[in-house]
C-alpha cells in the first residue's frame, strides 16, 4: 500500500550497489526502514539523505514487511542554521547518534512525535546552546520513562540509578551531589525551545552531559558506546 509518511533521517546504511537502507524515525509507525534507490536518475541524492534531516516519503509499506522500497523523497522543512554552523552540526550529530540507539518504537507516538520535531527546530533557531544537549537528553528521558522526579527540600543528591533526589549518597556511587545535583535540578525546569536563565560553567556542563549519558546506560538495556559526545564537548566548551 502506498502512504505518505513524514520522516526524520536516523542512519543511512549502503545496501548493494544504486541503493541504500534508511532506518527513520516516522510520525505514523515510529522506527521503519526504508530502501532508497541511490546513484541513478531519479534516485535520491546523498544530500538528501543526511542525518536528521526532515523528509516525506511515499513508499510501499506492506505489513509483513520489514524493509518498505520508496517511490518518491523529497526535504518536507529545510534547515536554515544547522548545515552551515559547524556547533549545530556536531550537536545535530550528537542527537542523532543519541536518537538512533534510544528509539526503539514501533507504532504511532504522537507526543515523542512532535517533541522530536520541536527538538530540531529548536536546534535550528535557538541562539543558545550550550546547555542544549543536556536539556534534550533530560526530555527526552520523560518520553522514554524515566523523566528524574524533582527535588524535595534538604534533598542534594541525585540518585542516577532510581532517578530521584536524595538527602544522602547512595551505597552503590551513581550519584551526583552538589553542585551538579543543585543545577540538574535547574535544568529540569527548562524546556527544549528555551535556555537556562542561569550561567552553567563549562566544566559543569561536561561533567552533566558525562553524568545524563550514563543516565541513559542505567535506564536503557543494551546502549552501545557513545561516539560524538567528546566532539560535542570541544565544540561547546
Amino acid at each position: 500500500m502506498l502512504i505518505t509518511a513524514q520522516a526524520v533521517v536516523l542512519r543511512v546504511i549502503e545496501h548493494g550497489d544504486g541503493s541504500v537502507v534508511l532506518r527513520a524515525w516516522t510520525a505514523h509507525g515510529g522506527v521503519r526502514s526504508y530502501l532508497v534507490r541511490t546513484g541513478r536518475k531519479k534516485g535520491a541524492t546523498a544530500a538528501l539523505l543526511q542525518p536528521l534531516n526532515r523528509l516525506e516519503l511515499v513508499a510501499d509499506e506492506q505489513a509483513d514487511r520489514d524493509l518498505h522500497p520508496v517511490r518518491e523523497a523529497r526535504v518536507s522543512i529545510p534547515y536554515v542554521r544547522i548545515p552551515f554552523d559547524p556547533v549545530r552540526g556536531a550537536v545535530a550529530m550528537f542527537m542523532q547518534e543519541v536518537l538512533y540507539k534510544v528509539l526503539r518504537t514501533e507504532g504511532e507516538d504522537a507526543a515523542l512525535n512532535d517533541f522530536i520535531h520541536q527538538a530540531l527546530e529548536s536546534l535550528d533557531h535557538l541562539a543558545d546552546l550550550r546547555c542544549y544537549p543536556q536539556v534534550f537528553l533530560l526530555q527526552l528521558s520523560g518520553h522514554l520513562g524515566f523523566f528524574p522526579d524533582h527535588p524535595r527540600s534538604a534533598s542534594d543528591h541525585f540518585d542516577l540509578e532510581d532517578g530521584c533526589f536524595l538527602h544522602d549518597a547512595p551505597k552503590h556511587g551513581h550519584a551526583l551531589a552538589p553542585p551538579l545535583s543543585t543545577l540538574l535540578g535547574q535544568l529540569l525546569e527548562v524546556g527544549i525551545g528555551e535556555a537556562p536563565r542561569f550561567e552553567v560553567r563549562a566544566d559543569q556542563r561536561r561533567a552533566l552531559l558525562d553524568h545524563l549519558l550514563l543516565y541513559y546506560r542505567l535506564h536503557l538495556d543494551g546502549l552501545p558506546a557513545w561516539r560524538s559526545p567528546e566532539v560535542l564537548k570541544a565544540v561547546l566548551a
